[in-house]
């Protein structure tokens, strides 16, 4: 990014910092009218939250939300040019991201310490540009490396929760092959059968089981294509106790039966 001194300036609802001709920092609420903004921009937006509403951070909002009834607190934005994201090892979010992810409380404390500069004049322009800086620095790589936690599409769940689910969908992810339960699964990640369950389907859209089935029957089908195991021992060894089982299971999620699968393989 550009090494110039930071232009700043205000709008009626928004103050904001040019950070650099690929990413400026608005602070404020409202539309962005005025306010410079970098070629095919990706928004990053920091909500702090408040009574019932989860501290949160999306990444690709194509638009800046208006304020909200009785809520007069700043959010924070950062509009980053698309080719600067990737230089930066984030990877392009593609359509508006919804549901967005808990605000962690590194990211909190940056953006707050931007946002609250008590600074004044040119020290507060240089403040917020370095906050600015490190905010998305520190934001692309925890996206990056999957420490985001998301937002469950109603927003219920809460932080400790949400981060307990993701531990059940690691371990079926690393552990699918062992003999997972539910009740296992609920004691690993210190959360009761019920809000296990309720909690996986709102967050990754999908069962238990299902999240499962689909790891055991994707390894599966590798291995119909790249082994000349019988298919009864494949789907002993991807968790299924008997072939018709296996066979009724892999049908539904492939539409075609073990054996034609490994069939039009070979074939093609």
């Amino acid at each position: 990014m550009g090494q110039k001194l930071p232009l700043a300036g205000r709008t009626e609802r928004l103050e904001w910092i040019e950070v650099s001709p690929e990413m400026t920092a608005a602070i404020g609420r409202g539309l962005a009218a005025g306010v410079p903004l970098p070629p095919d921009p990706i928004i990053l937006h920091y909500d702090f939250g408040g009574a019932g509403v989860q501290p949160a951070v999306r990444i690709g909002a194509s638009t800046i939300p208006g304020s909200t009834e009785g809520d007069d607190a700043d959010l924070l934005f950062l509009f980053v040019a698309r080719s600067a994201l990737h230089r930066l090892g984030g990877e392009d979010p593609g359509a508006e991201d919804a549901a967005g992810y808990h605000l962690p409380t590194e990211l909190r404390s940056i953006a707050l310490a931007l946002r609250d500069c008590p600074m004044e004049g040119e020290a507060r322009n240089v403040y917020r540009l370095a906050k600015s800086l490190e905010l998305i620095c520190e934001t692309v790589r925890m996206w990056a490396e999957g420490a985001l936690v998301p937002l469950a599409p109603d927003g219920d769940l809460s932080f400790a929760d949400t981060g307990k689910l993701m531990n059940a969908r690691r371990l079926i992810d690393e552990r699918w092959h062992e003999k997972l339960t539910l009740d296992g699964i609920a004691r690993a990640c210190g959360l009761n059968r019920a809000k296990l369950t309720r909690g996986f389907r709102e967050l990754f859209g999908c069962t238990i089981a299902e999240a499962l089935a689909e790891q055991r029957l994707g390894k599966a089908s590798r291995a119909l294509l790249t082994t000349d195991k019988p298919v009864s021992s494949i789907g002993y060894e991807n968790g299924y106790l008997n072939n018709a089982s296996f066979a009724r299971a892999f049908s539904r999620r492939f539409g075609v039966s073990p054996s034609d699968y490994r069939a039009y393989g070979v074939a093609a």
